[in-house]
This record gives C-alpha cells, structure tokens and sequence, in this order.
C-alpha cells in the first residue's frame, strides 16, 4: 500500500490541477496544518510544535463503514529533550 495522497486542487474559476505527495500543508491562521497517512487506511491532521509551545493535538481520522469516520483527538505534551526530532513510521512514538 502507497503513502501517497492523491489530491485534486481547484481555484475560483473550477480550473483543477490533480497531484500526489506523502504530506501536505495548509496554512489556516497563520499556522501549518499537516494531513498524512497514519497507517490502516487512517489519516493523522496536526501541526508542527513551535517554540514555547507545551503540548500538541493531533485529529486521527478512521474509516469505518460506508460514509462513516470515527475521529480522535489526541492531546500529546511536547517533550524537552525531542528537538530536533522527525517523527515517522521508525520513530517508536505512539502517534
């Protein structure tokens, strides 16, 4: 199974531009929020921890049935001695 996300942009005037990546961004209030596979179909929405910041929420959206998702919002501090982490499938995070 792919981590690529297959995405159809579209402008005011209905011109659509269709794409894939792993992960994307959209700014909303003057921060990035990034939408990535999460593994088994599921997809993680968070931000980026900023300096001063002491915790983190990311939204785990699952498929269930037809027309269903099951959300999740998880509440996660931000650890002192992470700087400089990337997190990904290897990092052993419960993310």
């Amino acid at each position: 199974m792919s981590d690529a996300l297959q995405l159809i942009l579209e402008d005011t005037d209905g011109t659509q531009l269709e794409t894939s990546c792993t992960r994307f961004a959209v700014i909303w209030q003057g921060k990035e929020i990034w939408i990535q596979q999460a593994g088994n179909g599921q997809l993680l929405i968070g931000v980026d921890v900023e300096e001063g910041d002491t915790e983190y929420a990311n939204l785990l959206m699952r498929p269930l049935a037809t027309n269903l998702v099951s959300l999740q919002l998880e509440m996660e501090p931000v650890e002192a001695d992470d700087e400089g982490h990337v997190h990904g499938p290897d990092c052993n995070h419960d993310h």
